[in-house]
């Protein structure tokens, strides 16, 4: 059984959710133009441009991929593609277990299948949610729909205008996806006993991308974080 609050009106946690995800929906907005920007530029067409977004819904992966993307659809390394796009998408598996309590026994299927429309900035808002005992179902589907929607349409918005963006780093486009993920950090630090299990997973991600090639540092830095995390939790509860 659930073990958050289920009383609530359906359609005011819904605009709850996307009301409270519309700081970070701005830097969305100014990355998804630059993957758009970026994409025409790697040679995908529009609507290569428009399945991508609404198929994967994953930025960091797409960006990944664009890395991997050639014009020419006989050379495209479909292999490596989906591989490192699974690399740099595994930590949904951690993020989104934690949004099981969201859903009764009874909603488990769908609750996965609405596990497409979670991202970094939506799941924050929602976790952060659930530690308040307000975390809902609606609440997180109202945030996710707004950034689906956000991500859709600056995307196709940057493959547009990309030939008249010729360097986004020139305005700073290129920082939105760093100043995104800070903006998230500040707002889930809960106090100091969440600075060690940060650090260790930054330390873990920095020393992994210097060994490890390709987007290993990501997963190895959020299972090391979160088991730093755990013991860090299990320590304090023993004293």
């Amino acid at each position: 059984m659930s073990t958050i609050a289920t009383s609530y009106r359906f359609s005011d946690q819904f605009y709850a959710g996307a009301r409270a995800c519309i700081p970070v929906i701005i830097s969305v907005a100014a990355y998804g133009v630059v993957w758009g920007v970026l994409a025409r530029g790697a040679g995908l067409s529009l609507l290569e441009v428009i399945l991508m977004s609404g198929l994967v819904f994953a930025g960091s992966a797409q960006f990944v991929a664009l890395d991997l993307w050639t014009a020419t659809p006989a050379a495209l390394p479909v292999g490596p593609l989906i591989l490192a796009a699974l690399i740099v998408n595994l930590r949904y598996l951690l993020l989104t277990a934690t949004l099981r309590p969201l859903f009764r026994e009874d909603q488990q299927w769908s609750g996965a299948i609405m596990m497409g429309i979670v991202s970094d900035e939506t799941w924050a808002m929602t976790v952060g949610e659930m530690a308040r005992g307000r975390g809902t179902v609606a609440f997180l589907l109202g945030g996710g729909v707004l950034a689906y929607a956000c991500w859709m349409a600056t995307t196709v918005i940057g493959h547009t205008l990309g030939s008249a963006i010729d360097d986004p780093s020139k305005y700073g486009l290129d920082f939105a996806f760093t100043a995104t993920f800070l903006a998230l950090l500040l707002g889930m630090w809960k106090g100091k006993g969440d600075l060690i299990p940060w650090l260790v997973a930054a330390l873990a991600a920095i020393i992994s991308s210097k060994l490890i090639p390709g987007s290993w540092y990501i997963l190895i830095g959020g299972i090391v974080g979160s088991l730093a995390g755990a013991m860090a939790e299990r320590l304090r509860h023993a004293d």
